[in-house]
């Protein structure tokens, strides 16, 4: 069995029928829509947002049930999810999205910006139709800090200047804040204390960073991930390994590795990745992602021992083992 289908175990019966809930939440009276919309249900990818919400929600709950609540909160996290990743596709140019075509490639640009403002819409429309206005200060919140993250990220790549202090800021803004999200998301939604969603929160932080750190050591891999090698590099992304090798260089390999990533072609980017490799950035960047994990982890200390606790003790560790 796959790990993650372990991990979902205790929680199986929840995700069936959060699918079936997540397909209903996206129909609409408009043909072409509901066209692809079914795309994109159907090219589902691993779902370990919906797994936040749903193992945060039973660790917290005092029964065997969850509520209707639960499950909403686990459509808004997937809704707005699926909403960015089409939006990123379009910012981003990208024709391939886990192995797929992208909606932007077959439906073009203009078609795959409306459906993720349709998306986005039907997670907030979730929640005010319902008065779950918990749940969307705690969505908002992450929406706007994905937008200022990546225009961060955007504004910095520009000039290529980002320390590793602003590159956290970006991070925890543009990836880590939606984990944080689904942890947030779960607690409240199980009718947590308000320092218990806190700590949840801050929970999901960790994990997403230590996520995105993950992602960022893929770039200097050579396994079949789903993007190829290098791409971030070509995307002038200056991600902790290549933060961590600047940082350490001496002022003519610190230009010559700038200028590198400027000019980028298939043979710079091999000679990229043997240097920040050979001055330590992999071996930093996994150092890091440890950090994160174990103080994760230790959070989890906090909260009453049961099933739902261990699997997601074992989701967060395959958030940092994963090999794609």
């Amino acid at each position: 069995m796959k790990i993650l289908e372990q991990i979902k175990l205790p929680i199986k019966k929840e995700m069936d029928l959060f699918e079936e809930k997540f397909s209903n939440s996206m129909i609409s009276d408009v043909p072409l829509l509901n066209r692809i919309t079914h795309y994109v249900v159907k090219r589902k990818g691993k779902q370990m947002r919906p797994m936040f919400v749903f193992l945060t929600a039973k660790m917290m709950s005092d029964s065997t049930l969850i509520n209707e609540k639960v499950y909403r909160a686990a459509s808004i996290i997937e809704l707005i999810h699926t909403a960015t990743l089409i939006h990123d596709d379009v910012v981003d140019s990208s024709d391939k999205r886990r192995g797929f075509f992208s909606l932007n490639a077959l439906w073009k640009n203009k078609i795959a910006v409306l459906v993720g403002d349709f998306l986005l819409s039907k997670g907030m429309l979730l929640c005010i139709d319902n008065d779950d206005f918990d749940l969307l200060k705690i969505i908002s919140k992450s929406v706007k800090d994905m937008s200022q993250g990546e225009l961060l990220q955007i504004e910095k790549a520009r000039r290529l200047d980002i320390d590793e202090k602003t590159y956290f800021k970006i991070i925890t803004k543009k990836t880590a804040s939606l984990i944080a999200s689904c942890c947030a998301l779960g607690a409240s939604a199980s009718n947590s204390s308000k320092s218990q969603i806190n700590k949840f929160y801050e929970l999901g932080e960790k994990i997403g960073i230590a996520f995105q750190l993950k992602d960022d050591l893929f770039d200097y891999g050579n396994r079949k991930i789903g993007k190829p090698t290098g791409i971030d590099i070509k995307e002038k992304k200056l991600t902790l390994p290549l933060i961590y090798a600047l940082n350490n260089s001496s002022e003519s390999k610190k230009k010559w590795l700038i200028n590198s990533v400027k000019n980028s072609n298939d043979y710079v980017i091999k000679d990229i990745i043997s240097y920040v490799t050979e001055m330590g950035g992999i071996d930093y960047t996994q150092k890091k992602i440890n950090e994160y994990y174990n103080s994760a982890v230790e959070d989890l200390k906090y909260f009453e021992d049961n099933e739902f606790k261990e699997s997601l003790k074992k989701l967060i560790k395959y958030v940092i083992e994963r090999n794609y």
